[in-house]
């Protein structure tokens, strides 16, 4: 008789309430105001005090990257919302955005903790009005020439100072690879602008046209300025809680079925092994390891859009299509809008609605789940959702579920 399969210690592990301030260009509003809004309301949402509180987490912890990045510290939050606790955790390095609400999770399971709160802030629009979101190149504030280490070192001189040159190198790989078109990745940002007009706090809800999307300004080829996230301000925020509570959440919880945190090729933006999928190949295939779901069983996806080719890589390596196919499975938008086979990013996405780094789509997957989304809500309330963030050589990912363990 074959032993019985190693407990998933994530189960253990529920989001009991969520919460988010306001969103918008250049709120004027302090990084720990926003925060607070967000808390107090997941709090609530969650049928809790500040005193059944005892867990703290956040990613990336104060005083990482750019201007209006980081958002408040964990002693901050803490302070602020007198909170005692018996376990916090805040730092940037892991796999994505999600690490803080993985180290969550994992918490809770090893009884460190009853309730975290997880919080993600970004003040980013406001900091760049202000001239406080400087470009990687730009670190220098006027004391000659900076130097850098790393990869930097190597990619700075030749002008590939972001993000945004470097994905766009892998789109322009898979163009070359799987015959992807700008026409089809197109269809990221536009299924996103068609949701978020449905979303009364997206950042951008005009409508966009397929002329629009091709007739705006190149940012890198083939990566057009509507092809990268909208800098935004506002905080998101989640209780995670141990999953014998989810009978006393107010509203319907939402169970984490399994996580996603592999890196099994090098941590590097230039040298992965596989150039079209980056870390997502990794993170996606540990998570599937650790579920008997399967991908036909993804009702809504809420997939990382910093820039649109992410998406892109994380619908096939999360198995929602065919390798090197998501070029065609989007093509025309069906697919992947609020009534198609796989509906994504309902919310709008970062493209649209807002940089809020990943935890804007966690949140989105609560809603949906919860059958909270109004007039964006997907058909035939979903039942599992699946969630990812980041890009390059960090990413995680998981799946949660309604009312299911």
């Amino acid at each position: 008789m074959s032993p019985n399969p190693p407990e998933r210690l994530e189960r253990r592990s529920i989001i009991s309430g969520i919460g988010q301030s306001d969103v918008g260009r250049r709120l004027g509003r302090g990084e720990l105001d926003l925060t607070l809004d967000a808390c107090l309301k997941a709090i609530g949402d969650a049928g809790l005090t500040r005193d059944d509180i005892d867990g703290l987490a956040t990613f990336p912890g104060a005083g990482i990257g750019t201007s209006g990045f980081a958002g408040p510290s964990t002693p901050e939050v803490q302070d602020a919302l007198r909170l005692r606790l018996n376990w916090h955790d805040g730092g940037l390095e892991g796999p994505g955005q999600l690490r803080a609400v993985f180290a969550a999770c994992l918490a809770v399971a090893a009884g460190l903790a009853r309730h975290v709160l997880v919080y993600r802030t970004v003040t980013e629009s406001t900091a760049q009005g202000e001239g406080g979101r400087q470009g990687i190149g730009g670190a220098g504030g006027g004391r000659g020439v900076p130097r850098f280490s790393g990869v930097m070192q190597w990619t700075l001189p030749y002008g590939a100072v972001s993000a945004a040159n470097w994905l766009a190198m892998i789109a322009q790989r898979r163009m070359n690879e799987f015959g992807l078109t700008r026409e089809q990745l197109a269809w990221i940002a536009l299924n996103g602008r068609r949701n978020a007009a449905r979303n009364p706090k997206a950042v951008y809800r005009d409508p966009m046209s397929l002329d629009d999307y091709l007739a705006v300004r190149m940012i890198s080829t083939p990566l057009c300025l509507y092809d990268c996230d909208a800098p935004c301000d506002g905080s998101t925020a989640v209780v995670v809680s141990h999953a014998d509570y989810a009978r006393d959440t107010p509203s319907t919880a939402c169970h984490v079925n399994a996580i996603g945190t592999a890196l099994r090729g090098r941590p590097s933006w230039d040298q992965f092994d596989d150039m079209t999928t980056f870390s997502a190949r990794d993170a996606a295939a540990s998570m599937w390891e650790r579920t008997e779901l399967r991908p036909s069983d993804v009702d809504v996806a809420e997939l990382y859009d910093g820039f649109s080719i992410l998406t892109m890589v994380w619908l096939e390596e999360l198995g929602l299509c065919g390798k090197g196919e998501s070029g065609p499975f989007v093509e025309g938008g069906s697919r992947i809008a609020l009534d198609g086979a796989v509906p994504l990013n309902t919310s709008g996405g970062q493209l649209s609605a807002g940089r809020l780094h990943g935890f804007g789509m966690l949140h989105e997957a609560c809603v949906q789940l919860r059958g909270e989304g109004g007039e964006r809500q997907v058909r035939n309330t979903p039942e599992v959702a699946a969630v990812a963030a980041g890009g390059g050589p960090i990413a995680g990912c998981m799946l949660l579920t309604r009312g299911l363990s």
